[in-house]
């Protein structure tokens, strides 16, 4: 297990990751198998989402925001309520198949970290498993 360390800027922003867990996976060495990408964290998540318009990315946040307010009288006292359920929404991990040594993302995909609750130092974990065949 390798682990990135991403230092984000604002409250609620996504982070194109797609770079880092690729070089991830070419270090490895593996040629045919999975990489899990994993953030343990309870106010920010991981998605696969497009990485060619940066406003696909301000729209996700956008109706996120609107579809979980920042202070809608939650009971939570910290006052990151809304980070911790719009991490719920987005999920903590995102599986990737490995082929030919590299990610198998789409033309348009990329691996974002969605930080709901910066600007804060994040971990994102990232293991690859090696699928032989015989």
């Amino acid at each position: 297990m390798e682990k990135i360390v991403i230092r984000t800027t604002k409250r609620k922003q996504m982070v194109d990751i797609t770079g880092q867990v690729s070089s991830i996976v070419q270090r490895s060495n593996v040629k045919t198998g999975l990489c899990f990408v994993f953030i343990p964290h309870t106010t920010c998540g991981i998605t696969i989402n497009e990485n060619a318009d940066p406003s696909v990315r301000d729209d996700l946040l956008f109706f996120l925001c609107e579809l979980v307010p920042e202070n809608s009288g939650y009971r939570h006292s910290e006052g990151n309520s809304d980070a911790h359920i719009q991490s719920s929404i987005v999920g903590q991990s995102v599986s990737i198949i490995v082929q030919d040594g590299n990610l198998a993302l789409g033309v348009w995909q990329g691996i974002f970290l969605c930080e709901f609750d910066g600007p804060r130092t994040r971990s994102v974990w990232v293991q690859i498993l090696d699928i032989r065949s015989s």
